[in-house]
């Protein structure tokens, strides 16, 4: 496909500020003919900084998993970057109302999806050409620059690529170097997908850039992506649903901008669309994240992506180059500033008006619960710079997450209060609301995220404010939010130690503890005992059981210690009721080795969220068993094997499908999750049935075809919150209370358990946050969510939902700790 580029594209311009080399000249070959790694990408960025010293000042704000550096770029006139730290003062200013502002902030942020890999090489051309050609949009604006948001993802991209490619490059779309195996480059190194961490900051890439973009917070925020090889670019505005607190000017900005863009692609000839698939609702996106703290925030969409290589046909016959790629890139990224610097002063007082104090419904979020959640959720706030607060002891009245009506709840100082009356309002009304307002049942991903549900605590949605003393919101440190108000009763020549079972933080302790070698017993009954009453699922640490050690009180107080865990040391085992402590119902917890699959049929989305669950969570070891060489595997290593969620269907062989039924009968505990459920299930399988929907004959009638999406959408489930019944008497769920709200990703029902049944839908599938469609509920009443069944003398374990789902539904984990260490 003949492309008509622009004019200097791929020319070296001589300018009289510089005689800067272009992304060509540096890198010794002409940008688009290879993909460049990233420590290339670092020496080009760091020649422009010394070359250009006066005009791009460059700061690494952090590392990747895999160690390569994460980099930021400031560009803007001589006279700017002089004046770089006041100009960011001025403009925070403005979320106040004091400030005087009057430059364009712009961040550009390239490459988040690692083999959407064109736009690193497209900010290389953006930047030189704003330094050179472009220099006069430079002195009405700031544009800051991040040229690869997941480098370790891009680089195992560019190697693949480089491994695999034909020489010339082969533009057949079947050939290999068009498509990548199991493991793309997609994702970061815990295969997540980093443009859904905004919000949740789960992942080491998100969390050191959100310090910094905290420290910003620009006017304007692109979010450079790739689509599929056959689709046209795709620029702002965005399609419905638009979150209610869009307001008029960010949805009117994104036209003006829109249009800018058409101009140039109307002069090329190249094809877009707009107003299409990609929304403004979900908000952990790098387009909503921003808009929601008060930016222009816009996803930009190149064809191409992992199957693009240097060259592909798509299926009209066109042929895409990786240098037409990078031309469009290029040309929306300079539009965004030409744009934003002609804007300046529309942008300065439209940010000032968003801070402005805005009137929402709840004006303040009052939060119960465990203390190890409630200080999980402080952490993320502290990180947002959202401010937090402590009531006084009174009631708050509004909105009962847990019933879903209006009532009312105690609040004292172990409660929690955010406010929607702070510079972060708006995002915490995002986070924080019962059920978000959808405009358009089509969207792009889940429909529900309240943080409540998400960290299982009890709630109240107030429409007034609640008084709280504010704590800060600035404090991330974990010394400082775990500090307790308990007393330690550790004694180190107890009889027994005995510690609660609430939270991941329980589950951390006793990882520790077992890796260190300490012998720990669980209840399996409530019991009682010297004038406190303990729960199913209490740890008991006992001086008998540790005999073998000879460190063991200074393993477990520097343990107990580290985790903040409250120890209640106990002198007898002889309990006022319950079981004792010698009882068969008080047994030791084994410590499992523990094996996953990895490959396919397995998703790496899933397999990745497990991974980062116990290296980076829970932190025990874990041992990755590829399905190709599965078979060969002697699982009589392991107690315990995890199936991550896929796509099965019937890929796994019926051999070794009996040999996963002979382990558990040995003994053996199969974690299956989600999808895997149907690799598993079936008159070969285990006992778990799909359940059987009657279907209505009258409504099998003709459809028209433009109605298609909206009679599909009736069978889906597009991520909505259910209440679930729990049976917290099963060790599954020790430690949980008797409702759960669950994420339900789709519509896959399956029946009740003869027993074992530990977290269920009733009949009752109406979601209390979200969208579902009138068919899929039908398909999920009265089904099993969590359960267990007996096989022989092994158990298998079934998560239809998904309690570890992109890390951050916090109140999900600990259901798969139990499925570790308490189900036996």
């Amino acid at each position: 496909m003949t492309r008509i580029l622009l004019s200097s594209f791929f020319l070296f311009s001589i300018v009289s500020t510089a005689q800067l080399k272009s992304p060509s000249e540096f890198l010794g070959y002409e940008l688009g003919t290879e993909f460049t790694r990233h420590h290339e990408v670092v020496d080009y960025y760091e020649y422009l900084a010394k070359e250009a010293a006066d005009r791009v000042k460059l700061t690494v704000y952090g590392q990747t998993n895999e160690r390569r550096p994460l980099l930021l770029a400031y560009v803007s006139s001589a006279d700017n970057i002089s004046n770089l730290e006041n100009i960011r003062n001025e403009h925070l200013k403005d979320t106040q109302g004091t400030g005087n502002s009057s430059k364009a902030i712009v961040w550009l942020s390239y490459n988040v999806h690692g083999n959407e890999s064109v736009s690193t090489e497209a900010s290389m051309q953006t930047i030189y050409e704003l330094l050179t050609s472009k220099s006069t949009y430079l002195e009405n604006a700031v544009v800051i620059m991040d040229p690869c948001i997941n480098p370790d993802g891009r680089d195992r991209y560019s190697n693949w690529y480089n491994q695999y490619k034909n020489s010339p490059h082969q533009v057949d779309p079947n050939s290999k170097e068009h498509n990548e195996g199991w493991w793309n480059g997609r994702s970061n190194h815990y295969m997540f997908d980093l443009n859904r961490d905004w919000a949740w900051l789960t992942q080491v890439e998100s969390q050191q850039r959100i310090k910094v973009y905290n420290e910003w917070l620009p006017h304007v925020h692109v979010d450079f992506h790739e689509q599929g090889v056959d689709n046209p670019y795709y620029f702002a505005p965005a399609a419905e649903p638009y979150h209610e607190v869009i307001t008029n000017f960010q949805r009117d900005f994104q036209v003006t901008l829109g249009k800018n863009h058409a101009k140039y692609f109307d002069a090329n000839g190249w094809f877009y669309f707009t107003k299409e698939i990609f929304d403004l609702f979900y908000p952990s996106y790098g387009d909503t994240y921003p808009t929601y703290n008060g930016a222009i925030g816009m996803t930009y969409e190149q064809g191409g992506s992992g199957r693009g290589g240097l060259g592909v046909i798509t299926k009209i016959g066109d042929t895409l180059t990786l240098k037409d790629r990078i031309a469009h890139h290029h040309t929306t990224g300079l539009s965004t500033v030409e744009v934003s610097a002609n804007n300046a002063d529309k942008l300065n007082s439209e940010f000032r008006n968003f801070y402005k104090n805005r009137s929402f419904k709840y004006k303040s979020y009052a939060l119960n619960g465990d203390e190890d959640k409630i200080i999980a959720l402080k952490q993320l706030l502290s990180k947002h710079k959202i401010e937090w607060g402590v009531p006084a002891k009174g009631t708050a009245k509004g909105f009962n997450y847990a019933s879903g009506t209006n009532g009312s709840m105690a609040i004292s100082d172990k409660s929690l209060v955010v406010s929607t009356n702070q510079t972060k309002g708006t995002l915490v009304k995002v986070l924080f609301e019962p059920n978000a307002k959808l405009s358009d049942s089509l969207t792009y991903d889940i429909t529900a995220w309240s943080l409540p549900y998400a960290y299982g605590l009890e709630a109240i949605a107030s429409q007034t404010e609640i008084n709280a003393t504010s704590s800060g919101g600035t404090q991330v440190d974990d010394s400082v939010v775990h500090i307790s108000t308990e007393p330690s009763t550790f004694k180190e020549n107890a009889y027994a130690h005995i510690a609660n079972w609430n939270s991941m933080e329980d589950a951390r302790f006793l990882a520790d503890l077992l890796k260190n070698g300490i012998r720990v017993r669980k209840a399996d009954h409530p019991f009682s005992l010297e004038g406190k009453s303990y729960k199913r699922g209490s740890l008991i640490i006992t001086k008998a059981d540790n005999q073998h050690k000879a460190d063991f009180i200074s393993v477990l107080n520097h343990v107990r210690k580290k985790h903040h865990t409250q120890l209640v040391s106990v002198g007898t085992g002889f309990v006022d009721s319950g079981k004792d402590f010698g009882s068969s119902y008080v047994k030791m917890i084994t410590k499992p080795k523990i094996a996953m699959l990895s490959g396919k049929p397995t998703s790496t989305l899933r397999f990745g969220e497990i991974w980062h669950f116990f290296e980076q969570q829970l932190h025990y070891p874990i041992s990755v068993i590829d399905s190709d060489y599965w078979s060969k595997v002697d699982l009589n290593d392991y107690q315990i094997l995890i199936l991550p969620g896929g796509n099965y269907g019937n890929s796994i062989p019926e051999s070794q499908l009996k040999n996963l039924k002979d382990w558990v009968k040995n003994g053996g505990k199969l974690v299956a999750m989600g999808g895997a459920i149907n690799g598993i299930d079936g008159d070969k399988g285990f006992g778990i049935k799909k359940k059987e929907v009657e279907k209505d004959s009258s409504k099998n009638k003709p459809k028209p075809h433009k109605n298609t999406q909206r009679e599909q959408i009736k069978n889906a489930i597009t991520g909505a919150i259910f209440k679930t019944k729990v049976d917290n008497t099963h060790p599954l769920a020790y430690g949980y209370g008797t409702d759960y709200f669950t994420l339900k990703l789709g519509s896959a029902g399956y029946d009740y358990l003869k027993t074992g049944n530990a977290v269920y839908l009733e009949s009752n599938t109406k979601p209390v946050s979200g969208f579902a469609g009138s068919e899929a509920q039908k398909k999920v009443g009265n089904s099993l969510i969590f359960g267990a069944e007996s096989f022989g003398k092994g158990k298998v374990i079934y998560m239809v939902d998904n309690p570890l789902f992109r890390g951050f539904w916090e109140n999900g984990k600990l259901f798969f700790a139990n499925a570790l260490f308490m189900v036996d």
